[in-house]
């Protein structure tokens, strides 16, 4: 995890995100354990109240579940997993679409764009 925060937005979300896109990767599996609140702490570079608020916000939302005496764990729920995938996809679609008009690209540019894009890709 990097110790390079944004200072546009809460940092706890920041670690929440940067965990959400592991998570929907494979790069941490359903059921699997996350690191304690003080190791994720020592390795993020922040306060262990920081990462409590992460896994508390996290559990919330049902993407982890923390069990008594043995930590906080992937939640293995597939629709859950299944949303947080189709969350994180409409985060970067949403970015993708303000940046492209910030530019001046219209949709039919916007559209046009991908599909040259996924030609290259396919050849």
């Amino acid at each position: 995890m990097t110790k390079d925060f944004q200072t546009s937005k809460p940092i706890y979300i920041q670690i929440a995100d940067h965990l959400s896109s592991q998570i929907v990767r494979g790069e941490m599996r359903a059921g699997e354990k996350l690191p304690s609140v003080r190791e994720m702490a020592i390795n993020s570079g922040v306060n262990p109240n920081t990462i409590q608020r992460t896994y508390s916000e996290m559990e919330r939302m049902g993407i982890v579940e923390t069990k008594r005496g043995q930590g906080t764990f992937v939640t293995e729920n597939e629709q859950v997993l299944k949303e947080l995938k189709i969350c994180l996809q409409t985060d970067i679609i949403d970015a993708f679409v303000q940046n492209m008009k910030e530019l001046g690209f219209s949709q039919e540019e916007m559209v046009e764009g991908l599909e040259q894009y996924f030609r290259r890709d396919q050849e």
